[in-house]
């Protein structure tokens, strides 16, 4: 590329107008788009197969060694096996697999194409095997760097501050559909990433654009294959009647529950990810065994599948909303206290991202609360949703707009609850946080 996109005039500063007028800003969106095509197929691709690993290894697996159905106990030897993998594959290959995600939403920037293959391997061990965890930064990170190895064997010579934006543009590729839309995906990465004014938006526009076409790419995929487009959304969503002054007090009283809770996962998973580093291999086994327990302990207690407590939690939003009813107060207050703590212990771990497991366990935490009076079920749904998610992420317009966008039309009605939720967990969080830490910010 001729001109080196974000090259700075006079104090070593960038001059984004300038930058955006070179004809090297032209080539730049020219490869954003065609690069968008194949990394969009890949993160689909990835996101298949963790699907069907998961449907191999805990459903499939069993019957075919003639049990009738998954007994109760299988997830404890499936999660050992789970970290047994996820810790060879982070301790022998190169890049460590990825972020630690007990960090919080790390810039680590994009993986060399020696550490693909580790990011790739973790993350399927992980994820395919039951973590609860999702996949939302193995794809950041695959995205970004397989659009710099790409651009770099196309163009030996393109600049740094060139391949950053295609990085970028990659990551914006890779998660355009997972969130439920390329606008939203988008949005996550825009407010993660810190930059403002003119900036964010040379950065913006290829991530845009590869996002657009990355979300064209995953529903074409999802409907030549049958498969879906592995796209975060609920098939039903009850009415919400119009917010009164006793749901705005369960808004400050929820935003404050899950700063809370937030805090305390996040300090959970840091004491034990300075364990798991000491004897990577073993502890990530040892935390396998711990979410497998878990899961057991669930199912045993409750009745119910030991699924729930596996996983993103991402499939299972929906079933939550739909089945309230079904789910006695006690089932949920168990299954909120052990997928907690087998969240911290994936986290301090494996390999994946925490924006799942935190939509779930707000949303289970808010129907849990909605039993009381004064408080619906959707409404709770919501603003647990978005609290929990910026006690988790620090990202308080991302969160507002996944607990909203995902409700359809309700979440119209609902925004104000969960915009009260939202400010209440952040502000907390931001108090309770260690004096001088920095906010998180996306890997990319």
């Amino acid at each position: 590329m001729s001109a080196e996109p974000g090259a700075a005039p006079g104090a070593g500063h960038p001059d984004p107008l300038a930058v955006v007028r070179t004809r090297g800003y032209a080539v730049l969106l020219i490869m954003v788009a065609i690069l968008g095509v194949p990394v969009s197929a890949a993160a689909f691709g990835f996101l298949a197969l963790v699907h069907e690993l998961q449907s191999l290894t805990y459903e499939d697996l069993p019957r075919a060694l003639g049990f009738d159905g998954t007994p109760p106990w299988w997830p404890v030897p499936l999660l050992a096996l789970a970290g047994l993998l996820t810790g060879l594959a982070v301790h022998r290959l190169p890049g460590t697999g990825g972020h630690e995600p007990a960090e919080g939403f790390v810039n680590t920037g994009a993986p060399t194409a020696a550490e693909l293959p580790g990011v790739a391997l973790a993350a399927l061990a992980s994820l395919g095997l039951g973590a609860v965890l999702g996949p939302e930064a193995p794809l950041i990170a695959l995205g970004g760097g397989l659009a710099v190895y790409a651009v770099r064997l196309l163009k030996p010579g393109i600049a740094p501050s060139a391949s950053a934006m295609v990085a970028a543009a990659g990551s914006f590729a890779a998660v355009s559909a997972l969130l439920g839309s390329p606008l939203l995906g988008a949005f996550l990465l825009m407010e993660a990433s810190g930059l403002a004014g003119m900036m964010l938006g040379l950065v913006l526009v290829p991530g845009l654009l590869a996002s657009g076409i990355g979300s064209l790419i995953f529903i074409g995929l999802g409907t030549w294959t049958g498969l879906g487009t592995y796209s975060l959304a609920l098939p039903h969503v009850p009415h919400a009647p119009q917010p009164t002054p006793a749901e705005f007090g369960w808004a400050i009283a929820l935003g404050a529950a899950a700063a809370l809770a937030g805090t305390g996962i996040k300090k959970l998973s840091s004491s034990l990810q300075e364990r798991v580093e000491q004897r990577r291999v073993v502890a990530t086994a040892v935390m396998g065994l711990t979410v497998g327990a878990l899961a057991f302990l669930y199912a045993q207690s409750t009745g119910r599948n030991a699924s729930e407590v596996l996983y993103s939690g991402q499939d299972a939003l929906g079933g939550l909303l739909a089945e309230d009813a079904a789910y006695a107060v006690g089932s949920l207050l168990v299954l909120i206290v052990c997928k907690t703590l087998a969240y911290s212990a994936s986290l301090s771990a494996f390999r994946g991202g925490p924006i799942f497991p935190s939509m779930f366990l707000g949303a289970a935490g808010g129907l849990a609360l909605s039993h009381l009076p004064g408080l619906n079920a959707t409404s709770g749904f919501a603003m647990g949703i978005g609290a929990m998610c910026v006690a988790m992420l620090r990202l308080p317009m991302t969160s507002v707009l996944l607990a909203t966008l995902l409700l359809g039309a309700e979440g119209t009605t609902v925004m104000p609850l969960v915009i009260v939720s939202v400010v209440v967990s952040y502000v907390l969080v931001l108090r309770l946080g260690r004096p001088g830490a920095a906010p998180d910010t996306a890997p990319g």
